[in-house]
């Protein structure tokens, strides 16, 4: 039988009645939550949200709490007819997309906070940035109670911190992490592609190559009393990025898969992050070295 139609809800009490509706018959529920401006990596996780669940709600919120006062909150990527014709084609069942007064009523003053995580990679130069997407999450699972979450691995920092919030706060809900969707010239698929001008796009590649060359170099075999350090790979790495005309690195770093804690040592755990600057425009980009 295939999905009905994609039916819209705005009202936080309207989606909480459709899950509880839908909940009371047996039917799993899984989210997918997005900030709009669609692209083929969103939608793959739609594809594997329906894999998990028998409906998926997908939340389309432009969080004003996880933008710093500098950052792209008035000019981030808006797209809401496009959306929702991309989601009616996937079979979503339900797009929960709330005004910013619904998420945050006057006199809202409540945040969530995960410790120790969000203190490394993009929390250092993002203060707040994930206090905002900690509380966001939580009113989101708190109004949509879904069986499970689907996130994408692109934003591995998040991804991190959601699943430490939901172990820590006892939610039981199934956090599910989809690998990083790429163009077809190794790009990570991201709604900030749309700022960058057609020499930024290319010079954009540097993540893509820089997790080549880290993919190589750490996999030659080095005689044992040689190994390949963290220090040493870092360098070769920011040494590649600063070959590219107009990139500023914000960090490289090489960090434990589960802790997020640096390490010099490289093993299975090892996640290879990088953040860089194109002019006005920020990118991120990750990936496992073996």
């Amino acid at each position: 039988m295939g999905r009905a139609r994609l039916e819209i809800i705005s009202s936080p009490t309207a989606m909480t009645a459709w899950s509880q509706r839908l909940s009371s018959r047996g039917e799993s529920i899984a989210l997918v939550p997005t900030m709009g401006a669609l692209h083929a990596g969103h939608l793959s996780l739609m594809r594997l949200a329906a894999q998990r669940a028998n409906r998926v709600v997908a939340s389309l919120f432009v969080n004003p709490l996880q933008f710093g006062p500098r950052e792209d909150f008035a000019r981030y990527p808006r797209d809401l007819q496009g959306d929702i014709a991309s989601l009616a084609k996937e079979g979503v069942d339900v797009l929960f997309a709330p005004a910013a007064g619904e998420m945050y009523p006057a006199g809202f003053q409540t945040s969530i906070r995960v410790a120790g995580l969000t203190a490394t990679l993009c929390g250092r130069s993002r203060p707040g940035h994930f206090d905002g997407v900690a509380t966001v999450v939580g009113k989101l699972f708190n109004i949509v109670r879904p069986h499970c979450a689907v996130f994408g691995e692109k934003d591995f920092q998040q991804l991190a911190v959601i699943r430490r919030l939901v172990r820590d706060l006892d939610w039981g809900i199934e956090v599910i992490g989809h690998p990083i969707v790429r163009e077809p010239d190794g790009l990570a698929m991201s709604s900030r592609n749309a700022y960058l001008t057609p020499a930024e796009r290319s010079a954009a590649l540097c993540l893509y190559h820089s997790l080549q060359l880290a993919r190589n170099l750490v996999r030659t075999p080095r005689p044992a009393a040689r190994p390949l350090s963290g220090e040493v790979l870092v360098g070769e790495i920011a040494a590649l990025i600063s070959s590219y005309a107009a990139v500023d690195i914000e960090y490289i770093t090489l960090v434990d898969q589960h802790s997020l804690v640096e390490k010099e040592v490289i093993d299975h755990d090892t996640i290879l992050a990088m953040a860089v600057r194109l002019g006005r425009t920020r990118l991120i980009d990750n990936g496992r070295l073996f």
